[in-house]
């Protein structure tokens, strides 16, 4: 059916019409139908896995609002004070030769105030060894976890929380598997396959004092089914239509940022590339991620929308940047696949000179195509009468209010403001004014251009 020009091609029913003449089909005598296939499978579910500064973040940006930088912060307090382990990890396993911590680690849990985590540890089996053991999987360091130490000092609300996360994805690795049966039926009606799906739990294990986030998987599968088998009979009851709206990917918060870096090969252009980068680190690292998004967001490249939760999205500038430069320079294709070819040359293939000739020869490629962008001056925005090449900045001097060049210090052309706008036909300065702000800081990051949409 998907064929069929009334469906899209991720298989939706787009033709109001051809509903309509289905309903009518199916709801027409006679009603009988029969079961076509009935499959049971038993499902097992893992507990998930210890944190690594990562996931920690997501998290926490979840389940608290938290920014990235604040979960770093927090975790990097925790880790000082000797309650957790190294917090800048990109690890989710754990060396089998700490599993004799366990008993200990779980005892001191114990007396930590959150009712959720006191169950948790509570009926945790210290016995249980989960996936996260395993030597194979360590990196340079492994996943974040609570020490041997007891907590006996106050912690801020913000490190509690987080230490209270970081606890619980611990004691979750000492309890038994998730398993269920899970069930999918497709019963024959005029024509048409109809399909369901349900699942029986069978041993509850670790979700029983562990709430995981629910995923589209588990609501397909949460349906109680009646017992049935293949070839059963079965009757059309009724039926309706439902009209409905796809809606636009979720905007990025700080945390889910995070994840997207980190993820990065949802996100490239080139088939090749997102099959390549699936196994690549991304964009960043685990220390220097929060620091890249914050970075953004002090340089106004990125802004929390009002009312909108932490919910970011781009500055005008922003648009006005990344429709300036080429391809190459706005994707994430090529800055993952070298992050990945560090990683290698840290594990010892290839050399330092192959990189750096590498490098040199791909940045030399990158400023010539720079160097061919042209920047669309919009309505309101004022060119350098000197240079040709920057615009005209408000600044706050000494003396009150004037407009600088964006190329300074390479071009110092200022004057003076007259009425809102920069006075090209009064008196012209060429030397340095007194800056309210640091000569470094006056570049075209500062740089807000009045503008819409509409000028790109």
């Amino acid at each position: 059916m998907l064929d069929l020009p009334a469906f899209d091609k991720e298989g939706r029913l787009i033709d109001k019409e051809f509903a309509k003449e289905l309903a009518k089909k199916f709801s027409t005598k006679p009603f009988d139908g029969k079961i076509s296939s009935y499959k049971t499978t038993e499902k097992k579910e893992s507990q998930p896995l210890p944190f690594s500064l990562s996931s920690l973040q997501v998290a926490a940006g979840k389940a608290f609002g938290y920014t990235p930088q604040q979960v770093l912060d927090a975790a990097q307090s925790l880790y000082e004070k000797k309650l957790t382990s190294y917090p800048r990890s990109d690890c989710e396993y754990l060396p089998t030769t700490q599993f004799k911590d366990a008993q200990r680690i779980l005892k001191n849990l114990t007396s930590i105030r959150d009712d959720a985590l006191k169950n948790l540890v509570t009926h945790a089996n210290a016995t249980i060894k989960s996936r996260a053991w395993n030597d194979k999987k360590i990196s340079a360091h492994h996943a974040i976890i609570p020490t041997q130490k007891f907590l006996s000092g106050e912690l801020s609300a913000v490190e509690m929380n987080i230490y209270s996360l970081i606890a619980k994805n611990y004691a979750v690795q000492f309890y038994p598997l998730h398993v269920y049966d899970e069930t999918v039926v497709e019963a024959k009606y005029k024509d048409e396959t109809f399909t369901a799906r349900g699942k029986v739990v069978k041993q509850l294990g670790w979700r029983e004092f562990y709430t995981a986030p629910k995923t589209k998987a588990d609501d397909e599968t949460d349906n109680l089914l009646p017992q049935m088998k293949t070839g059963d009979n079965v009757t059309y009851k009724k039926g309706q239509l439902k009209k409905g709206v796809t809606k636009p990917p979720v905007r990025f918060t700080s945390s889910s940022l995070v994840q997207g870096m980190k993820e990065i090969h949802k996100y490239v252009k080139n088939p090749e590339s997102k099959k390549q980068l699936k196994d690549v680190y991304g964009i960043g690292t685990e220390a220097t991620r929060a620091t890249i998004i914050d970075d953004l967001i002090k340089r106004k490249f990125l802004t929390f929308m009002k009312g909108g939760k932490k919910t970011l999205q781009p500055t005008e500038k922003a648009f006005l940047l990344i429709d300036s430069l080429p391809d190459e320079m706005t994707y994430p294709d090529a800055t993952a696949i070298w992050e990945d070819k560090l990683h290698s040359m840290s594990e010892g293939e290839g050399t330092l000179e192959e990189f750096l000739a590498g490098q040199a020869k791909f940045t030399g490629e990158l400023c010539e195509m720079a160097n061919r962008a042209e920047i669309k001056i919009a309505e309101g925005v004022h060119k350098c009468p000197r240079c040709k090449t920057g615009v005209m900045i408000k600044r706050n001097g000494k003396n009150g209010e004037f407009w600088g060049c964006s190329n300074y210090p390479k071009c110092r052309a200022t004057f003076d403001d007259k009425d809102g706008k920069p006075d090209f036909e009064g008196k012209k300065f060429s030397g340095q004014r007194n800056f309210s702000a640091q000569p470094e800081d006056f570049n075209l990051s500062d740089y807000e251009p009045v503008m819409s949409s509409a000028d790109f």
